[in-house]
């Protein structure tokens, strides 16, 4: 029988501004390496009511693409009944909070140009932290 892990680490971070991106690509794979799990899955997992995962290219291009999709999405100044960021929640609500990825041979799999972004959708910066489980064989 394979012996099996589960790995867990708290990642913390702090956030910019609204609607910005903290590329926490490397950090999951060090989570990953310090893990010494060879095979299973990477979960990565947001505990915010106004922060998402997404896996998508590290493109400051794309990022400012990003940025005004969600603004035109969910506008910031429409009439909201909960006070002060109502749009935050909501924007958050499009996007998932948690993202699992394949471990294979010790490495977080991600495709060609993926990279795992952490978006600040609330309206100003804050303190986050994401936790990172690594379950899998050794």
């Amino acid at each position: 029988m394979v012996p099996f892990k589960v790995f867990t680490e708290h990642l913390s971070f702090s956030t910019k501004s609204a609607i910005s991106f903290v590329d926490i690509t490397d950090q999951v794979q060090e989570t990953v390496t310090k893990s010494n799990i060879r095979n299973g899955l990477a979960h990565v997992f947001a505990p915010h009511a106004t922060g998402i995962l997404i896996l998508t290219e590290n493109d400051p291009a794309l990022l400012e693409d990003i940025k005004v999709f969600l603004e035109k999405l969910v506008p910031n100044r429409d009439m909201y009944h909960h006070p002060s960021n109502a749009h935050a929640h909501l924007r958050s609500m499009l996007l998932p909070p948690d993202r699992t990825l394949p471990v294979v041979d010790g490495k977080t799999e991600f495709g060609t140009w993926q990279s795992l972004l952490f978006v600040e959708t609330d309206v100003y910066p804050r303190k986050r932290t994401v936790t990172i489980q690594i379950m899998g064989e050794t």
